[in-house]
């Protein structure tokens, strides 16, 4: 593995996180003040990168994408990561899921997506069915030549802003199918979620179906694979969360050695003082080999190698590095970590949801530890 970056890549980098700097920085306080992105707002970041030509980069250039292999978009997420979450989903990202749709689907849904005409949401998650996907009762029945949609979602992240959802229901013992759900669809309603303490301004919604009726037209692949088309596509969403980790770290990092370097106390400079100072080394030390988890991961991707346990890997240990980090990088702060004029409390805030969604850290470790066993017959 070459650990250079090419010049694409270098370019990528630097464009974006040109970007996040002056574009998103300055409009974070008021977004953790209010809560909420303006759609105005949100309109303006998209129309803007659009322009730049980085919209829908992880989407294949065959369908109007940016076509960015996994390496490339993994350090684009790195670099976004260290932004609110709720100005960055305008960055927009259409779920590669959408690669699996027919050529009418792809009409309809994908590339008004790679157009920025139309923004996806993903809806598994429900009341009784986090972790343990395959315990969702959102069910679909045949109804004349029909599917009747009924049940309830929720935690879904950005459904506020999206046209169309990609639901996942049981349609029969056993099987679960994923239907392309539009936005003002009959018996469909999406409501305000729960009010989180992490990611201000990136709404949780939820979603209810009560006789929602579906043609067959709206089944997203084959009836009864939803799996299948999942675990096709969505494998390296675990991948996007872990460099988004990273980047939040190296923000808060960077925060820690610049006021280590300037801040006095007793006569000296902080950093001078090993509490500091072996901070500092600890967290970048956690930070590099979370980055490096995380990007050897997207390259075995790329490689076409089996990488289910390394992106695992990159997910658990860059969500729990971040939460370390943040926290020490607050540390060194003392009280004025906490305070709003700084972001640290909010990458510290933000920090603790990353443990838990798309895969909480048990679950990684029961992938990993799944992964390392199974060639043995254990």
């Amino acid at each position: 593995m070459d650990f250079g970056l090419t010049h694409e890549q270098q370019m990528v980098v630097d464009t974006v996180r040109n970007f996040v700097e002056t574009e998103f920085y300055p409009l974070e306080a008021e977004i953790e003040r209010t809560g909420v992105v303006p759609r105005e707002l949100g309109h303006e970041i998209r129309l803007k990168v659009l322009a730049l030509g980085f919209y829908a980069p992880n989407i294949p250039a065959e369908h109007g994408g940016g076509g960015l292999d996994h390496l490339t978009f993994t350090l684009l997420e790195r670099e976004l990561g260290r932004a609110s979450m709720g100005l960055g989903v305008w960055w927009g990202r259409p779920s590669n899921i959408l690669c699996a749709a027919n050529d009418d689907q792809r009409a309809r849904y994908l590339y008004p997506a790679v157009r920025g005409e139309k923004m996806d949401a993903l809806a598994m998650t429900e009341p009784d069915a986090g972790s343990d996907v395959r315990g969702m009762k959102c069910a679909a029945r045949r109804v004349g030549g029909d599917w009747v949609l009924n049940g309830t979602k929720h935690f879904i992240s950005h459904a506020d802003i999206a046209d169309f959802l990609i639901v996942f229901a049981t349609t029969g013992p056993g099987r679960i199918t994923a239907f392309l759900v539009d936005r003002g669809t009959p018996g469909f309603s999406i409501s305000p979620g729960y009010r989180s303490v992490s990611h201000r301004g990136y709404q949780n919604c939820i979603l209810a179906f009560e006789d929602c009726r579906l043609p067959d037209t709206q089944i997203l692949g084959v009836e009864g694979e939803g799996f299948a088309v999942a675990n096709t596509w969505l494998h390296a969403t675990r991948l996007s969360v872990a460099a988004l980790c990273v980047g939040r770290a190296r923000r808060a990092f960077d925060l820690a050695l610049h006021y280590a370097a300037q801040r006095k106390q007793f006569g000296q400079l902080i950093g001078k003082f090993q509490g500091i100072s072996f901070k500092l080394a600890d967290m970048i030390t956690e930070i590099d080999a979370a980055d490096f988890l995380t990007l050897a991961a997207a390259w075995r991707l790329d490689q076409g190698l089996p990488a289910n346990r390394e992106i695992s890997q990159a997910k658990l240990f860059a969500s729990e590095m971040l939460a370390r980090v943040a926290d020490q990088a607050l540390q060194v702060h003392g009280g004025m970590g906490l305070m709003e004029d700084l972001p640290l409390e909010r990458l510290w805030r933000d920090a603790r949801v990353e443990r838990i969604w798309d895969g909480t850290s048990e679950i990684q470790r029961h992938i990993i530890s799944r992964e390392l066993l199974r060639p043995l017959g254990a």
